[in-house]
């Protein structure tokens, strides 16, 4: 004859893991709605300064957005800037005299950073503030403003006529500057929107 013995649990014991398993999953719901709020994604100034650094890395800052070589103008404002590239011997000049135009080319050592002759890129290094997170077409968002030094420099860029004639490339290459950029939260962290 074979003996079975069975153990009932205490009602105490019985009650206590549906309670557990309720405990359980309002943990998991918890976290699951509040997962975008950790890591990368968590709206603190380490991650901003992440975003914007990774974001600088694939865009530099540059002189020009649309200019094509070769370029021709009249402007005098232009020519001075165009001229400054000329002295760093990143362009070449030919005039027109009898139409009063300046034909600008590019020269073999111009052609490494032609055509929009990229500066260097930001590299955040504070945060000075940030808005409240809001949700914009979606996403949520923040606007942070934060203080930067260009690395990376080309050598040209650091020549008085060319500092002279980009006085914006100057403050932005000699410095500490302050910008702001808008940063949306994705699954993955903050980026700035393209």
């Amino acid at each position: 004859m074979k003996m079975v013995h069975t153990t009932q649990a205490s009602p105490a014991r019985t009650a206590a893991v549906p309670a557990l398993v309720v405990i359980l999953l309002l943990l998991a719901c918890v976290s699951l709605t509040s997962g975008c709020n950790t890591g990368k994604a968590a709206p603190t100034p380490a991650n901003f300064a992440l975003a914007i650094n990774n974001h600088f890395l694939d865009h530099p800052d540059c002189l020009f957005m649309d200019t094509r070589f070769p370029f021709e103008t009249s402007d005098p404002a232009k020519t001075k800037q165009l001229d400054s590239l000329v002295k760093s011997l990143l362009l070449d000049k030919s005039v027109e005299m009898s139409i009063h135009v300046s034909r600008y080319t590019v020269t073999p050592a111009g052609t490494r950073y032609a055509p929009r002759f990229c500066y260097g890129h930001r590299e955040v290094t504070s945060i000075g503030s940030f808005t409240p997170i809001a949700v914009n077409d979606g996403f949520k968002e923040t606007t942070v403003t934060y203080s930067y030094t260009m690395k990376e420099v080309p050598v040209w860029a650091m020549s008085h006529e060319v500092q002279a004639a980009f006085p914006d490339m100057a403050r932005a290459t000699t410095g500490q500057v302050t910008a702001k950029a808008t940063l949306a939260q994705t699954p993955v962290g903050w980026q700035i929107p393209d």
